[in-house]
């Protein structure tokens, strides 16, 4: 049932003021809630100004025709660059140069406007990031961790890059002693990495359990390997706390989960995909703290009790994040976000808690609380919809318009 938010809806009359861009005649879905009857949005630079229930003026205007407006999506969980054709450094620029600008371009002609890169070779997704960000190189913003952090031959070390030692070494970053992922940890924060991604590799056993054998049917064989070693993992988060930094743990287990959130994880990727989640008190847990869930469905759907235990955590109230695990070779990026949002539906979540998880709850993720909300002085990257994504999720392939920063990035003008 939509709801007016007092604080965005005005009916104060409004004099002759005129905004850069106004979209007109929109129901909106803020970030969290649907917003009862229309409004007219108005932007100025980058930044939305005015959300009013009375008409506003702009040098430019969209009619949005009573279609609705939204804030553009978070894809809090991506690899953006090519794992399989990437080796050297040769082939880096060669993907840099001929594939990149399209992938990128992808995410927003999908209405994705923010992708979060949670393992990526470090020089390369920092360096892209800057291009994005000083306008050199056209995309959705870009947020990244650099290379994940993870054990001696840990994932992905010893199984997406076991064959490759120059990607193995630029991907991932492999630690044996606290002493060495305290380093590592203060390097990437040195380097100005936006967040910190440590991976437990939750379905594996610590020294002395049984063996675990980690699969994956985008990947051939299959691979020993043992969890991040608690004290590893303790000083990892620390050190990242330390920095300012939020931190977030690779699991897919239990009692790795509890591990990872125990030693002060802000948020789990994947969570708990390869068992069913039996343990409430560490649902309990999850709320005590404040840990953001991430489902990544678009890859763990295949497990059987992943779209069970995302239910679970959310009718609980668990903070949950949208992100599809979207890396090459797959699908399509931006659609696979748009995928990742109907898996969430389908798993028994409701239109609106998706739209909130990839909204307002990905910015909470992402320490971006200038994202994911349509609110004055809130960043104006919005959506423009032919039809409503509260009552059916799929509407969000009913894209008219994506405005990044102010500015229309792509305009179907013959949807509208």
């Amino acid at each position: 049932m939509p709801h007016e938010s007092e604080a965005l809806a005005s009916t104060e009359a409004h004099g002759p003021a005129s905004y850069d861009l106004v979209i007109s005649r929109a129901h909106v879905f803020d970030g969290s809630q649907a917003l009862a009857g229309l409004y007219d949005i108005a932007i100025n630079g980058s930044e939305i100004a005015s959300v009013s229930t009375g008409p506003l003026q702009g040098s430019q205007r969209v009619d949005a025709a009573e279609g609705w407006v939204m804030p553009g999506l978070i894809d809090t969980h991506i690899h953006l660059y090519n794992v399989r054709a990437v080796s050297d450094l040769n082939a880096m620029r060669a993907f840099e140069e001929n594939e990149l600008p399209g992938q990128l371009q992808l995410f927003l002609n999908h209405g994705v406007t923010t992708i979060k890169s949670v393992g990526d070779p470090t020089d390369g997704i920092l360096t892209t990031r800057s291009k994005i960000a000083e306008g050199t190189l056209p995309g959705p913003r870009l947020i990244a961790t650099g290379s994940g952090i993870t054990g001696r031959d840990g994932h992905p070390a010893a199984t997406i890059f076991s064959g490759s030692p120059w990607a193995r070494d630029r991907w991932t970053g492999e630690v044996d002693s606290v002493q060495q992922i305290r380093d590592l940890v203060h390097h990437l924060a040195d380097r100005k990495v936006d967040a910190i991604k440590l991976l437990s590799e939750g379905a594996c056993a610590h020294s002395g359990e049984p063996k675990y054998f980690w699969q994956n049917p985008a990947f051939p064989g299959s691979v020993e390997l043992e969890r991040l070693p608690l004290d590893l993992l303790r000083a990892g988060i620390e050190t990242g706390h330390d920095r300012g930094l939020r931190v977030t743990v690779h699991t897919t287990q239990q009692a790795a989960a509890r591990e990872a959130i125990e030693a002060g994880a802000d948020g789990l990727e994947h969570g708990v995909t390869v068992e069913p989640l039996t343990d409430h008190s560490l649902i309990d847990l999850m709320l005590e703290r404040g840990v953001t869930y991430t489902p990544t469905l678009w890859i763990d759907d295949a497990h059987p009790d992943a779209r069970g235990n995302l239910k679970k955590v959310a009718e609980a109230g668990v903070h949950i994040a949208l992100g599809s695990d979207t890396f090459n070779g797959r699908g399509l990026f931006g659609a696979n976000t748009l995928e990742e949002a109907e898996l969430m539906v389908a798993a028994g979540m409701t239109p609106t808690q998706v739209l909130a998880a990839g909204t307002s709850g990905a910015s909470r993720q992402c320490v971006r609380p200038d994202l994911g909300t349509v609110a004055p002085g809130k960043r104006a990257d919005l959506l423009v919809l032919d039809a409503d994504p509260t009552a059916d999720i799929s509407s969000l392939r009913d894209l008219s318009m994506v405005i990044l920063n102010g500015r229309p990035a792509v305009d179907k003008p013959a949807r509208r």
